[in-house]
């Protein structure tokens, strides 16, 4: 049962994190019926939410040709991937619509490839696109790693009964802190890249990649290149796109836009504060109001994504401990009161109550519609 529980709050938070995502968008239900075509593939469902379909071949779902590189670039901070891998789709959704377009993980660029790239320059690995090593072990004197990632979102059109590459987005990770180590398995020092220098590097970066694409895809096929800002590793949000670009053919990079959307960590610090001081009070008197109703309260805290400054989405995590099933659901009740009390109305918010053992035993949401707040308490028979 511990198992199932966790499965299905992992499936939760990644259907609230793209609901989060959209950008303060309502979040409607996929039907869970497949859709077959003549040639031979199936798509995952009915789309009549803001999310794209995605593609079944043989009976599989069709993964992606680099899957794993994320992990293993964002292993000291999985946040990161997290924020990366739905910002990238709510860029995405700004140029290739979900009602006109399938969603295909990555086909064109390989594990084998995108290692390459996020490799250093060097005689073995030409395609390298960061610096070659220049020996210094000095912060402000080595080659630091700036590209840390690179992930390939592949946006396809039916013809004639066939899928077509009709739009391509690819996001590159930028790192505003470069660890490493001055022999092996030694202390872990770091280089900390200024802003100027990581969108400089990362438009030199973005304008190969481009170059790269564009033999393997054609010359006509748009491509969405974002640029995300990785977050340090003790970082307790992901990074954030900073900007973007659009080719609709060749390989001139075009102008750049930013986006202006960055994550929080709440309760809000001095040196931690929010856009908004509202957003901060709203969530210190829920936080109190928590506190005050249940006594073994050990961690209230949360994330919130601002886009211009205003506030799009909370996620929030609520630890305590509990000693039977009816002080779950009680206090389940209680949190979707509260929350809609105190916490800003309008946005999608999340709300996950874990035990003391980490185990998620109940969740609190809303998609910042009409339907006010739905819960759900992880029972067992």
């Amino acid at each position: 049962m511990k198992k199932f529980g966790i499965i299905i709050s992992l499936c939760l938070s990644a259907a609230l994190m793209a609901s989060c995502g959209k950008l303060g968008g309502n979040s409607n239900t996929t039907t869970a019926t497949t859709e077959s075509s003549k040639s031979g593939y199936q798509t995952t469902g009915e789309n009549n939410s803001s999310d794209y379909q995605g593609i079944i071949e043989d009976g599989e779902y069709k993964t992606s040709k680099s899957r794993g590189v994320g992990i293993s670039q964002n292993s000291d901070n999985l946040l990161n991937l997290k924020s990366f891998e739905a910002g990238l789709t709510t860029i995405s959704k700004d140029h290739f619509s979900t009602k006109s377009y399938i969603f295909q993980e990555g086909q064109y660029l390989n594990k084998a490839t995108i290692q390459d790239w996020l490799g250093r320059k060097s005689s073995s690995n030409p395609e390298g696109l960061n610096p070659s090593d220049n020996g210094k072990k000095e912060a402000n004197k080595r080659n630091p790693i700036y590209v840390q990632q690179i992930e390939e979102q592949d946006y396809m059109k039916q013809n004639n009964g066939k899928l077509e590459l009709a739009g391509m987005t690819i996001g590159i990770g930028m790192n505003q802190k470069d660890y490493y180590q001055k022999e092996q398995y030694g202390a872990t020092y770091s280089t900390i890249i200024s802003k100027e220098k990581r969108i400089e590097e990362g438009k030199i970066a973005a304008k190969k990649v481009l170059a790269r694409v564009r033999q393997k895809v054609g010359n006509n096929v748009p491509i969405v290149i974002a640029m995300f800002a990785q977050a340090p590793n003790d970082s307790l949000v992901g990074g954030y796109f900073y900007s973007y670009t659009v080719s609709k053919s060749g390989t001139d990079i075009g102008s750049w836009t930013e986006t202006n959307i960055k994550s929080y960590v709440l309760p809000a610090t001095e040196d931690n504060k929010l856009p908004n001081d509202n957003d901060s009070t709203s969530f210190d008197n829920f936080q109190k109001e928590v506190k005050n109703f249940f006594p073994n309260i050990s961690n209230v805290t949360g994330q919130g994504q601002y886009k211009d400054k205003t506030l799009q989405g909370l996620h929030i995590t609520i630890t305590t401990q509990f000693y039977s099933e009816t002080e779950i659901t009680s206090f389940t009740q209680y949190v979707a009161q509260a929350a809609k009390s105190y916490l800003p109305s309008g946005i999608p918010v999340d709300i996950k109550i874990n035990g003391s053992d980490g185990e998620t035993q109940s969740f609190v949401s809303t998609t910042g519609g009409n339907g006010g707040y739905y819960t759900h308490v992880f029972g067992s028979y």
